[in-house]
């Protein structure tokens, strides 16, 4: 198991490339089961998640090449291609999925394209519960039969049907799954309350390149209009918006002068509207965000709500509660995504961090001087928050269990490394 040590109180300055977006290719490269033609997918990043997905695929018979030996620090990624003419099973084991949420986007185009799918109740990270059940009645107002036995999702349907389904809350994988299921079903589907982050368009446009036709993505309604079949496409992943996101609040948070390329600008409103709002420089041009932090004066505290996209995302939150403790008074921190997406303030706490929980409120006191700690990552964008307050903390600190940050981050340490923090990985 390895773990990140990391001297602070180091500026930032240079570039930090970002990589292909996480939550864009595990649902396109589920979305390569509803054709037995060629999906090639570029800019993939090297993840754990990525990693699992393609392990998944392996042992489904589904042909994947170009993954292996991709270099962590290469932010464009490589290419994936995947066949799925050889899949010799409709099952996605518990030893698999228990270790990626993500997984269960294989649901949907299964059962589309082969009437039929076996799927364990996926896992994940610990932040709170993130129930199926909306999958389930997407699927089921389709015409599918579901049962739930000894931790399976067995879902059978001799023809997807097009339905009116409305999200009771809006699900970013519910409304994908059903999405893709709707591809191949006959007549039309409208799903209202659907989520409209880029992840969504990035996923109904490679799936409008393989043939389908689909309506209104990004919008809270979306009308897909079923197809006979799909066929192969090339596409790119979009960038990492969380991923950009963290190293801007990384590089106000250190200080310096850093330049975030190979981003989406647009997809980031929400975090350069609150960065201008505590004080930090931010400069959009193009595809890439500048972000300038002189001097060493307190930050302008700021409150902020999570809640869906294009505002503020959840997955966000942490890495900008660090950054409040940097502020010059209290933060008020509103989650209303997750409701236990709070686990890495007892850690801050263990490096000075004075921050009071009363349920879905952080309220943050500013003014803070972080102190390394040994500390411990408990789940993925914990594991960023962990590394930005090492980054401006006193003397040395060590993170452990950072396998949680290899899920959603492609060689952080390197990328940080080469702006000038102090950071390396070592083995225990």
């Amino acid at each position: 198991m390895d773990k990140l040590i990391i001297k602070g109180r180091r500026r930032l300055n240079g570039k930090v490339a970002v990589s292909g977006a996480k939550n864009a290719a595990l649902p396109a490269m589920a979305a390569a089961i509803l054709t037995s033609e060629d999906i090639r997918l570029n800019k993939v990043p090297h993840l754990a998640d990525v990693t699992t997905m393609v392990a998944l695929f392996e042992k489904m018979g589904i042909m994947t090449a170009g993954y292996t030996g991709i270099p962590a620090t290469q932010a464009s990624g490589k290419s994936i291609t995947i066949n799925t003419s050889r899949m010799n099973t409709y099952e996605a084991p518990y030893d698999l999925v228990r270790t990626m949420r993500a997984s269960v986007l294989v649901l949907g185009p299964l059962v589309a394209r082969y009437g039929r799918a076996r799927v364990s109740l996926p896992g994940g990270c610990a932040i709170g519960s993130r129930p199926v059940d909306l999958h389930i009645k997407g699927l089921e107002a389709l015409g599918a039969h579901v049962t739930i036995e000894h931790g399976y999702i067995n879902v059978a349907a001799q023809k997807l049907t097009g339905a009116k389904i409305a999200f009771d809350t809006t699900t970013v994988t519910g409304t994908e799954n059903v999405m893709m299921a709707a591809t191949l079903a006959r007549g039309t589907t409208v799903i209202e309350n659907a989520a409209k982050e880029p992840e969504i368009t990035s996923l109904a446009e490679q799936l409008v390149n393989m043939g389908a036709r689909i309506r209104g993505a990004g919008t809270d309604i979306v009308e897909i209009q079923g197809v006979d079949q799909l066929h192969g496409c090339s596409v790119d992943i979009i960038p990492d918006r969380i991923e950009a996101g963290t190293y801007i609040i990384a590089a106000a948070a250190a200080g310096g002068e850093v330049e975030v390329t190979n981003c989406n600008p647009s997809h980031l409103d929400a975090l350069l509207f609150k960065m201008n709002e505590v004080g930090v420089e931010c400069t959009e041009t193009g595809n890439s965000v500048l972000v300038r932090r002189k001097g060493d004066a307190w930050l302008k505290s700021a409150g902020m709500k999570t809640l869906p996209y294009p505002n503020f995302p959840t997955d966000l939150q942490a890495q900008f509660m660090v950054l409040m403790t940097q502020g010059d008074d209290t933060s008020v921190i509103t989650e209303t995504i997750f409701e236990n997406r709070f686990m890495h303030v007892a850690e801050l706490r263990r490096m000075g961090a004075d921050i009071k929980v009363e349920n879905n409120v952080a309220i943050v006191r500013g003014k803070t001087r972080l102190m390394g700690a040994p500390i411990m990552a408990t789940d993925l964008r914990a594991s960023a928050s962990l590394v930005i307050a090492g980054l401006i903390a006193d003397n040395v600190t060590e993170i452990s269990r950072i396998y949680h940050l290899d899920r959603g981050y492609e060689g952080m340490e390197e990328k940080l490394s080469k702006i000038g923090a102090q950071i390396e990985r070592v083995k225990v």
